[in-house]
């Protein structure tokens, strides 16, 4: 018999998820995945449109992480241009770039992560929210939100606007800031530093709490596949460098440039979902594989800053080659230290000041480029022609690309709960294995709308147990 369960208040997780779960004869977990409902939709939408504009249009794909999508944009019109931005436009463009990282950082670890770690996964959903957050830790939300604001005063000082930004263009940046605008710019990241090393290390203590207390995190939601990130020289880096593959042990498999994507990762279709998942193809094997924070640190040979460093050789010496899902929040406090450090770094320069922008002519031919967004290697890919316009666009996010992980962390993480009757322990072990992921469905699909989450599971194809928690 089917039962309904409604519980509130909203999910934590950008999109509406909708979950299912198949189970064979004997009530064991058979399949599991996560189904998108929603149309992805601009690839069509940019098809007929000025090319020059498209790190404006793109930028409004996603609320969440449009500064992503308007520098990514803005380095493909680069590659078709070939023009090289002066060292003030890339400064700046990166400058932005570790705001918007401090911001949807903080965001992901303190707001949509932080109830889980300060609370734990046993509390009661009505009080495992941000408010809950304040309530049982004051001290550690305000900094928290502080740091969250911070990074985004830098991303809208720098990109014009805190959303949706509009300062980079072909060539490098149409903003130049003045002598007030770089004093405001390095006081931000002197008190963005100051912040990060403060909450970093209550944020690890919380994280390895919840691990020493729920040791199936480490056990059941370990993950698989390869792994692909960007470097530069080897290095960490979200904004320019190679993309790099690396296997489940971590061992370096290759690395390519970005017009060599289509050369090795293939976009699939599937019967019950919008999104199309991504395979690395190599050997004539379709290798699945996983991109974002987790990835990046695996990819890279070192990050070249000194607290970041430190701490991520904290946590290889903790957790040696694991590829255990939750060691994707770890990674990200990591990548928040890093981009603090960073932003500070990149402020001191003399030349933030000097012309940002080569001029350029927009031309035919293929525009494509990457960058690490928070959530993983984004991918934009234009062909325009003659009169500039857009005549076709591919874009590769990075929650498509962590697709086959996320489905493979529910169906771990529905085999250790669907057995039981608790339908709040279901709903807790399934919401926590994707949200390590920060899955963004606005990216991967385009959808406006609500963010419930619906578990269904299956038997025969019946529905024999439906769980639900809905937005108020």
């Amino acid at each position: 018999m089917t039962r309904t369960i409604e519980i509130d208040p909203v999910t934590r997780i950008e999109g509406h998820a909708k979950v299912f779960i198949d189970l064979d004869d004997r009530g064991v977990v058979e399949n599991a995945g996560m189904i998108v409902n929603e149309l992805r939709g601009f690839e069509r939408i940019l098809v007929g449109m000025d090319a020059s504009q498209m790190p404006l249009i793109t930028a409004r794909i996603c609320g969440v992480c449009p500064t992503s999508h308007h520098l990514v944009a803005s380095k493909a019109l680069d590659m078709v241009t070939n023009a090289t931005p002066p060292a003030a436009g890339a400064l700046l463009r990166e400058l932005m770039f570790m705001g918007h990282y401090i911001h949807s950082h903080a965001l992901s670890l303190f707001v949509l992560q932080g109830p889980d770690l300060v609370l734990g996964l046993d509390a009661s959903p009505k009080e495992r929210n941000v408010v809950g957050v304040v309530k049982a830790a004051p001290d550690v939300a305000t900094k928290a939100l502080r740091l969250r604001t911070v990074g985004q005063k830098l991303n809208e000082m720098i990109g014009g606007r805190g959303v949706h930004p509009i300062s980079s263009v072909a060539g490098g940046m149409s903003y130049s800031p003045d002598n007030a605008d770089v004093k405001k710019i390095r006081h931000l990241c002197d008190e963005a530093m100051t912040l990060v090393e403060q909450l970093a290390p209550l944020a690890k203590s919380l994280l390895l709490r919840q691990l020493d207390s729920q040791k199936a995190l480490l056990d059941s939601w370990h993950g698989h596949g390869w792994y692909m990130g960007t470097v530069k020289d080897g290095a960490l880096n979200f904004y320019d460098g190679q993309l790099a593959v690396a296997d489940d042990a971590g061992k370096p498999v290759m690395r390519f440039e970005s017009p060599e994507y289509d050369q090795h990762l293939h976009e699939a279709t599937l019967k019950w979902s919008y999104m199309k998942p991504v395979t690395f193809h190599i050997n004539d094997v379709d290798q699945s594989y996983r991109v974002g924070p987790l990835a990046r640190v695996k990819c890279a040979d070192r990050i070249e800053t000194p607290l970041a460093s430190a701490e991520l050789d904290q946590m290889n010496k903790a957790f040696g080659a694991s590829n255990a899902t939750i060691l994707y929040t770890y990674a990200r406090l990591i990548e928040l230290i890093y981009a603090c450090e960073n932003a500070k770094l990149l402020a001191a320069d003399k030349r933030l000041q000097d012309i940002g922008r080569t001029p350029t002519q927009i031309q035919a031919g293929r525009a494509v480029a990457h960058v690490e967004a928070p959530r993983g290697t984004l991918i934009h890919d234009y062909d325009i022609d003659d009169d500039g316009i857009v005549r076709s666009a591919n874009l590769l996010v990075a929650t498509q690309q962590n697709y086959n992980g996320i489905n493979e962390s529910v169906t771990q993480a529905a085999q250790s709960h669907v057995e039981g009757k608790d339908d709040n322990g279901l709903l807790n072990a399934v919401e926590f294995a994707i949200r390590c992921y920060d899955p963004c469905l606005s990216c991967a699909t385009h959808a406006v709308g609500q963010m419930p989450l619906d578990i269904q599971v299956r038997q025969h194809g019946a529905v024999i147990r439906s769980v639900r928690r809905v937005s108020l």
